[in-house]
């Protein structure tokens, strides 16, 4: 069968190395696959498959300096891992049995007790004998933390698969965010990350281990691992088992290109991928370990897990490029242009220069200009506007509280936040809140907003990260969960009294665990204006999905969705709020809000302020195109993640409740915050559309109308302007 498309070029800039102790693992794997049955008679595997795949060589490239008893069992968690893979496609995924699938997977995590001691279940099945089997052996030498963290992980890799199985049922294929952030857990690298602790004997100090530069080695790891497998695996797949859950095919079906310039995008972005790890491991990885005052031993134990890490990616690739798994035709393997230095025959020198280093030059070069007003697309949202009666109340307490905090005393003025009118965004993201409730979000929304402006010019231009970091400390110490009253003692900026103000407002009528919730959500939206700054002291535009998922945070949409949520404390089962579903669907809301904003702020931003931070200017550097084109991508984007919200609300929701037996009350709580999310979502659309924040006339004033041209170029084919039908040509 011919290849579907020319493999690319790939970006490896750390050479594989090879286990000595290769040969021993397959003897070993080869004997445990039989003993748990996954070879004759399994109706998935016959040993010459198992052969043919070679996990050994895999697990002894991605792992080359472990002992051979912890290469042994690393590898049989890979066969395990796979066998399971092929076992579902052919039990479940074939028949499109979802209720068979679901009691399958529902059975799994009694087979990984916390207490070993404990004993499993009888196995019925191989996947379940070589799950007890693993975990067994390989638990008693982690901590309990890790255990918990490596349990979690295995679970969503096996119950995420439920995810991939309902889209090949409705023949749908993901967008682009929705696909990474999916494929995170159903392809298993988070997983693999676990393994890698195992295996270097480093395991991450649970004090970082949730921080967010060891999350970032960990989904920068993640994804450029998926990425490069969907590359490999696209003509298996996608033309042999009918998958629709592969990012060459979500690329292809995005951007409305061909097969090899969706693999090219695709390869891009692993790229990318790549050099946000190197940029995270280097840069902000230090800085935490000496902000969080780790010993030596633990900064040695970061530093060989990142190895770890590099390590996987360059064994995994020369796998890859080896495996009869995989489609790997015409790809070279002999020596390499180093051939003779020791480790070095898998380096070549040629994938450190030309693709890779122009993306990464684009993104630190970024000069502002000129931009003009920003373009805005038709936005065709079908939830309704509905305001609060109580909008001009609101607006005169909220004015008035922002003088009283002293928030009109340096950066905003009276009239410059009257005009930004954040009652309006309240009154149409809770309709239906009191006036109290109505003018306690309007404040919120100040005061986030306030913080988002003062922080790049404070701290920002004077490239001040230590003080930010201390302004953040500071911030955080006015919100104490216990005595939430306690915080006005500590509170002398401006910042900090009317976040005091608002904490013990907000935070005082609320149970002890509701506190934490909403501390965390404040607490992480501070962190992500550091991210920011870090960002605007490399003068560096980030890489696109880092950048989506901060954007979330620095946009604030944790914060106000989780007061949404905590009006129904007690009322929507925490099984339900930790879903896959409902985190699908929130995070789609944000997104479409974050991209919303962004088009709305770019000549903000990027003329006025020298931003780095917006998605069109993110979409320009990754893509290489011009600003219309950028902007067309951007609306398409957030068009999708639309679509995204509608799908998850018509069809995972109703699941989700038939899978969880919901009583009437709880459906009812659950219904009833969808619709609080589609107030939340129309409200901010006619807040920016009303604001006078974003407007040429506000930035400028008195300049003459200025009109985007037809955009070209990849992704637009779904561009706007005028007639919905309109289409512009896709040119590469």
């Amino acid at each position: 069968m011919a290849q579907p498309f020319e493999l690319p070029d790939f970006y490896v800039p750390h050479p594989a190395r090879l286990n000595p102790h290769v040969e021993e693992a397959r003897q070993h794997t080869t004997r445990w696959a039989r003993d748990m049955g996954m070879l004759e008679g399994s109706g998935i595997w016959e040993e010459s498959d198992l052969a043919a795949h070679d996990y050994a060589l895999l697990c002894a490239f991605t792992h080359p300096d472990c002992t051979a008893e912890a290469l042994s069992l690393i590898t049989d968690w890979y066969v395990w891992v796979f066998f399971f893979d092929d076992h579902f496609l052919e039990v479940f995924k074939r028949t499109q049995d979802r209720a068979g699938g679901k009691a399958y997977l529902d059975r799994l995590p009694a087979f990984m007790p916390m207490d070993p001691s404990r004993g499993t279940p009888e196995p019925t099945n191989p996947v379940e004998s070589g799950l007890a089997d693993l975990w067994a052996r390989t638990v008693p030498a982690m901590s309990p933390a890790w255990r918990a963290r490596f349990a979690r992980a295995t679970e969503n890799l096996l119950n995420e698969s439920m995810w991939e199985l309902s889209n090949i049922n409705e023949g749908r294929i993901a967008n682009p965010l929705e696909y990474i952030e999916m494929r995170r857990k159903v392809g298993g690298a988070p997983w693999s990350a676990g393994l890698v602790e195992y295996a270097a004997g480093a395991e991450v100090p649970e004090s970082v281990a949730h921080s967010r530069p060891l999350r970032v080695l960990r989904d920068t790891f993640s994804d450029a691992v998926h990425l490069r497998n969907d590359l490999f695996s696209y003509q298996r797949e996608v033309e042999v088992e009918g998958e629709n859950s592969n990012g060459v095919l979500v690329l292809e079906t995005f951007l409305g290109c061909t097969t090899q310039e969706a693999a090219e995008v695709v390869n891009d972005l692993l790229t990318s991928r790549v050099q946000q790890f190197e940029n995270t491991a280097l840069t902000e990885v230090p800085a935490l370990c000496v902000e969080k005052g780790l010993s030596p031993a633990e900064c040695a134990a970061i530093a060989a897990y990142a190895k770890g890490l590099q390590d996987w990616q360059s064994g995994g690739h020369e796998w890859h490029m080896r495996s009869s798994r995989y489609m790997n035709e015409g790809v070279d393997t002999g020596p390499g242009p180093l051939d003779g230095v020791l480790g070095m025959s898998a380096l070549d020198i040629r994938t450190l220069f030309g693709r890779p280093a122009t993306a990464r030059l684009r993104t630190l070069t970024h000069r502002p200009e000129q931009v003009g007003p920003s373009w805005l697309p038709e936005f065709d949202l079908p939830f309704p506007l509905t305001l609060s009666p109580h909008l001009h109340e609101a607006r005169g307490r909220s004015l008035a509280w922002a003088g009283r905090m002293g928030l009109l005393n340096d950066i905003w003025d009276e009239a410059k936040l009257s005009g930004f009118d954040f009652a309006l965004c309240s009154a149409g993201l809770d309709p239906d809140a009191t006036p109290e409730e109505l003018e306690l979000s309007a404040e919120w929304l100040t005061w986030g907003t306030y913080g988002d402006d003062y922080y790049p010019l404070v701290y920002g231009r004077a490239r001040d990260l230590v003080g930010a970091r201390l302004s953040n400390e500071r911030l955080k110490a006015c919100m104490p969960v216990d005595e939430p009253e306690a915080g006005a003692a500590l509170a002398v900026a401006p910042m900090e009294r009317s976040l005091a103000d608002l904490w013990a407002r907000t935070a005082g009528r609320m149970s002890p665990g509701a506190r934490q919730t909403l501390r965390g959500a404040v607490d992480v939206m501070l962190d992500s204006w550091l991210w920011e700054l870090h960002n605007q002291a490399q003068h560096r535009v980030p890489d696109p999905v880092d950048y989506m998922e901060m954007r979330r945070l620095t946009f604030g949409s944790d914060l106000t969705m989780s007061l949404a949520r905590l009006r129904h404390e007690g009322e929507l089962p925490l099984e339900v709020c930790a879903s896959g579903p409902l985190r699908s669907l929130e995070n789609s809301a944000a997104d479409y809000a974050c991209l919303l904003n962004d088009l709305f702020s770019y000549q903000k931003e990027i003329e006025y302020e020298g931003e780095v931070h917006n998605a069109v200017l993110v979409v320009q550097k990754f893509f290489d195109c011009d600003y219309p084109t950028a902007a067309a991508m951007t609306d398409e984007l957030m068009r999708s993640r639309l679509r995204e919200f509608l799908h998850v609300k018509e069809h995972e929701l109703p699941l989700l409740c038939e899978d969880l037996a919901l009583d009437a009350q709880a459906r009812a709580a659950l219904g009833a915050y969808v619709r609080e999310l589609e107030d939340w979502i129309a409200g901010i659309l006619n807040w920016h559309r009303r604001a006078r924040r974003y407007r040429e006339e506000d930035l400028r004033g008195g300049a003459a109308p200025w009109r985007l041209g037809t955009p070209t170029g990849l992704g637009t084919s779904a561009f706007r302007l005028g007639l919905p039908e309109q289409r512009a040509e896709v040119r590469v």
